[in-house]
């Protein structure tokens, strides 16, 4: 039985070369660029879905709540390229089985595919996170808060809009 894998991505060629990948394997890849396209294909009843976080105008996350009830027992992973611990908490609540930060490989998602409610998952680092991470964290969770709105994460920040901006466009910090 040949598994049937929907890939939901903005990037044409990143949703492509996966699509490409998975077919190699022997997998039926369905791809979408944004939610309307994904929901039309949950007819043909994909039993696996890559969703990456942020499409074009569109969070990946809106599209969870429809998928579950449209396809239940569809093993979902969350892709981002800006991961933080309150997203992937918030895509763990509403339905994804796993949450991974690009870049990803095939392995990666299969493997992420695989990944069962309460398998324990990678051991705690041993060192505590520094306080950059630490900040950068907070600054997600808030921002998660408020919808992705700057203007509301600067206010709940007591910060400077633009100050918020700059934060915002450096990669996050190590641990």
């Amino acid at each position: 039985m040949a598994y049937r894998v929907l890939i939901v991505d903005d990037d044409t060629a990143f949703c492509d070369t996966l699509a490409a990948s998975f077919r190699r394997r022997g997998w039926e890849a369905l791809t979408a660029a944004n939610l309307g396209e994904a929901e039309a294909q949950f007819g043909l009843r994909p039993d696996h879905v890559v969703i990456d976080l942020r499409l074009e105008t569109e969070s990946g996350l809106a599209l969870l709540p429809r998928l579950r009830a449209a396809l239940p027992e569809a093993r979902v992973v969350v892709l981002t390229g800006y991961a933080s611990i309150p997203m992937a908490v918030e895509a763990i609540k509403l339905g994804a089985t796993n949450f991974l930060t690009k870049p990803v490989d095939t392995d990666d998602i299969l493997a992420a595919f695989n990944h069962t409610a309460g398998e324990s998952g990678p051991a705690e680092p041993a060192e505590p996170m520094s306080v950059r991470r630490l900040t950068w964290e907070h600054v997600q969770r808030v921002l998660n808060d408020n919808d992705g709105n700057i203007s509301a994460t600067a206010r709940a920040l007591g910060m400077h809009r633009r100050t918020l901006q700059r934060f915002l466009a450096k990669r996050p910090a190590k641990r």
